[in-house]
């Protein structure tokens, strides 16, 4: 950055020198008659306009790669630093959830009183509830760092697979679940990345659309193609959530309203985010209190 504002002083410099020489000198001031028509002077003053114009617009274009430069900066050591959090997380959980556990299982066998066993069971229950925590947080926090595997993934035999899993989950019963891909005349396209990953994604989408819809509701999966990218839409007819919470879901440790009552580490989505964002594509979600919510990934095809 000096540098630069030395080689815009230099001609000042040189310029305010010549000045200060001509009039320190015993010489008369030399003087300059210039004679010029109209169009050599509009010739002139173009190409002076176009020349500052040009500075300008790089000055500008410089500072606005600064800022951009800056900002991205900053971006990248707020995820470190989130993922730095994480991994401390779950190295210092671990060993505490640990000896919990150990202390239970050597000290509910002698517990005879009902309630001191019921406070044991809700200990142990809370415990596997920080469990999951935790071993969701390490799988977020690889996902984010390591290596994809890169192999082409048939979208409409994957979504099947998670179909069929979902079918044996004891929510599944009494609800109606649903897969809708096109067979004729062309099926979804094939796109690159890591099978398991997206199969993971569509899972915890799949698991939250029977989690928070009731008894004989409708979960039906839906994918498509759209220009240069496979659309995979998990629609429920849930609870929905309200408008506020919409922006929000997507952060770690998130519970909306409705979802406090229920189990679940808070990772899910954010799980699903960065899996996909990792394949190059976009999450969005689309949900009405009372009526149901769609969640839609869009995974590019090249």
């Amino acid at each position: 950055m000096r540098w630069r504002w030395t080689m815009a002083a230099i001609p000042a410099g040189l310029g305010l020198l010549a000045a200060w020489w001509m009039r320190t000198d015993q010489r008369p001031d030399p003087i300059l008659h210039l004679r010029a028509d109209l169009p050599a002077v509009i010739t002139v003053l173009s190409l002076a306009f176009l020349i500052v114009s040009g500075v300008v617009l790089m000055t500008v274009s410089w500072v606005r790669r600064q800022a951009a430069k800056r900002v991205g900066e900053a971006r990248f050591q707020a995820a470190e630093e989130r993922r730095r959090l994480l991994r401390r997380l779950d190295h210092e959980f671990k060993n505490p959830l640990m000896a919990i556990r150990a202390g239970l299982a050597n000290l509910v066998p002698a517990l005879v009183d009902p309630a001191q066993q019921e406070t044991a069971a809700s200990i142990e229950s809370q415990a596997l509830r920080l469990g999951r925590l935790t071993a969701d947080m390490r799988k977020l926090v690889e996902l984010e760092t390591r290596p994809l595997e890169q192999a082409q993934v048939d979208l409409a035999h994957m979504l099947e697979e998670v179909i069929a899993a979902a079918r044996e989950q004891p929510e599944a019963q009494d609800r109606h679940l649903q897969l809708a891909v096109p067979r004729v005349p062309w099926p979804l396209p094939e796109v690159r990345g890591d099978g398991d990953l997206l199969a993971l994604a569509v899972h915890n989408l799949v698991d939250n659309a029977l989690k928070f819809s009731e008894p004989g509701s409708v979960v039906e999966v839906r994918g498509f193609e759209d220009g240069t990218a496979v659309v995979i839409e998990v629609a429920d007819t849930g609870t929905g959530m309200p408008a506020e919470e919409i922006p929000l879901v997507w952060e770690e440790l998130y519970r909306g309203r409705h979802a406090r009552a229920t189990s679940g580490s808070g990772i899910g989505l954010a799980l699903v985010r960065a899996v996909v964002e990792r394949h190059g594509g976009q999450v969005s979600i689309q949900s009405r209190e009372g009526q149901g919510t769609v969640v839609r990934l869009r995974i590019p095809t090249r």
